[in-house]
This record gives structure tokens, C-alpha cells and sequence, in this order.
């Protein structure tokens, strides 16, 4: 499997961490990771999986050659970015609800329609953290 370059937005929070844990214990094919977030962040360092790596500050320019961003932070910063990112390669995986409305973006819980995977245009949607449980 192709490695991919990964960028966690939102990477201090609960979410966020979870992200980079569950990442990592499952082996996904990770090129690189790049953990960001607000400017008040900027230089926390995050251990994980043995590795550490240095929190940066989310900015347009933070998605360039990145594959696939993951965005925990907040459905404002989600509208501010995650375009950005998408008009950098990246297909971003929102865990907010700043598209799971919008008719053009697919809201996908992968056990139960992953084929809507297929019609994305570089923005996918996931239920709230309580309903992608049941």
C-alpha cells in the first residue's frame, strides 16, 4: 500500500490525539505526519508510537504535500481550511459539522456507506463522535 503524507488539524485536542494514536497503532501507511493547530500551540511537543513530533500553526501553506488531513478542530476552522487544503491535493476527512449538511459532500460512516466514499470532491463528512459509535 502507497504511504501517504497526513496532517492532523486540530492535533492537541482529545480528538486530535486520538487521531494520531489510532493512526499509528493500526499501522496505516504514514510517509509523514504533521500535527497543527492554533498559534497558542505552536512548539508543544506530542510523543507517540516512540516518535515525537512538534505541534505547527495551521495555515494555508500547512497542506502542501499533504495526502489526507484530518480536521478536529472546530467547524470554523474547518470552513477556513479545509479548502485550502482540498485546493492543495489533500482529501480532508472532517470530524465537525461544518459539512455533514451540504449536499455536495458525502457523510460517511464507513460500516454503513463507504460506497459514498466514491463521489467525494475532496471533503468527506462524519457524524458527530457520538453517533459514529453505534
Amino acid at each position: 500500500m502507497k504511504k501517504v503524507n497526513v496532517a492532523i488539524v486540530g492535533a492537541t485536542g482529545a480528538v486530535g490525539t486520538k487521531i494520531l494514536e489510532k493512526l499509528l497503532e493500526r499501522e496505516f501507511p504514514v510517509e509523514s505526519i504533521k500535527l497543527l493547530a492554533s498559534k497558542r500551540s505552536v512548539g508543544t511537543e506530542i510523543t507517540a508510537g516512540g516518535q515525537t513530533y512538534i505541534v505547527e500553526e495551521t495555515g494555508p501553506e500547512s497542506f502542501e504535500g499533504v495526502d489526507i488531513a484530518f480536521f478536529s478542530a472546530g467547524g470554523s476552522i474547518s470552513e477556513k481550511f479545509a479548502h485550502e487544503a482540498v485546493k492543495r491535493g489533500a482529501t480532508v476527512i472532517d470530524n465537525t459539522s461544518a459539512f455533514r449538511m451540504q449536499e455536495n459532500i458525502p457523510l460517511v460512516v464507513p460500516e454503513v456507506n463507504a460506497s459514498a466514499l466514491s463521489g467525494h470532491t475532496g471533503i468527506i463528512a462524519n457524524p458527530n463522535c457520538s453517533t459514529i459509535q453505534m
